[in-house]
């Protein structure tokens, strides 16, 4: 892949960690709603949600951080070329 791929395939990984998130802040704020109303049963269900999309977001996260490093080595390798 080209400089210009890598960069678009993280943008695209960037908005899947950004969705994430905004799901986790949902849950998150639908738990606190449940806790007050005292439900249990779906408060342990919002909470395995939440812990799932964590995982997720974990493995996108290190998804992230590798493409990083491979739009760095294409970046560095063009300019080497461009210097050659």
């Amino acid at each position: 892949m080209n400089f210009d791929q890598l960069v678009g395939e993280q943008l695209k990984t960037m908005d899947k960690l950004l969705y994430l998130q905004s799901e986790i802040e949902r849950c998150q704020d639908i738990m606190k709603q449940l806790i007050a109303l005292q439900d249990e049963a779906k408060i342990q269900s919002v909470q395995d949600e939440i812990e799932q999309m964590k995982l997720e977001l974990n493995r996108i996260q290190e998804i992230f951080e590798k493409q990083t490093e491979e739009v760095i080595r294409s970046y560095e390798n063009q300019q080497f070329e461009t210097v050659s």
